[in-house]
């Protein structure tokens, strides 16, 4: 997607409606940097006030993604491509923030183990050790939260039996079995339990 070409796209059909970037954003309940910076191309509406946006400047979501008004024969083809580059984005945000499970998994437990080897080598109280190692513990502990529920969001599970694809509750994912992202779950779809898979895309 164009961004430079959906910022002003955005900006022409706003002035169209005789609107200020500050109206806009009033109506939309956000502030006009937002407004702002989707008319310089800098970021894109988020997809809960799309269907507003596009209400409050009379047009379309495919025309608002592609950055033009369309024609209805052109209509069809544009949806489909914007669904596809949509998916593309998706994915590719799914990826960063599977790396970023990762880094948090990481520092959490470095910052636990640098604690513990701080508090039974360096010459303390007993009440500094103490504090040192349950500050490391609840460190961890907010860090493997973080990272458990990124990758319960980023991504689907995939059941072994069905192939379904899905979104797991993020209770289910604390509880389940696990061998790396790989987890012991109950698929919604058929109700068998495997070892259900993560995979980046809704469908193969």
């Amino acid at each position: 997607m164009d961004m430079v070409k959906i910022g002003k796209f955005i900006a022409e059909n706003r002035k169209k409606q005789n609107l200020t970037q500050t109206e806009l954003a009033e109506q939309l309940n956000i502030t006009d940097r937002a407004v702002s910076k989707w008319e310089r191309g800098l970021s894109l509406p988020d997809s809960g006030i799309m269907l507003e946006l596009c209400e409050l400047l009379k047009i379309n979501v495919n025309e608002l993604l592609t950055g033009e008004n369309l024609e209805m024969k052109d209509y069809n083809e544009q949806a489909e491509i914007n669904l596809i580059e949509m998916k593309k984005q998706k994915e590719t945000a799914d990826k960063r923030l599977l790396t970023s499970e990762i880094l948090i998994g990481l520092f959490g437990t470095l910052f636990l183990l640098v604690l513990v080897v701080l508090a039974a080598y360096i010459k303390l109280p007993v009440w500094a050790r103490i504090t040192m190692i349950a500050g490391g513990i609840v460190v961890f502990i907010i860090a493997c939260f973080f990272a458990l529920r990124i990758e319960q969001v980023a991504g689907y599970y995939e059941c072994k039996h069905c192939h379904h694809r899905y979104v797991p509750t993020y209770k289910q994912v604390n509880f389940a079995m696990h061998m790396g992202r790989t987890r012991y779950m109950k698929c919604p779809k058929c109700g068998k339990r495997s070892w259900n898979k993560k995979v980046l895309s809704e469908k193969e």
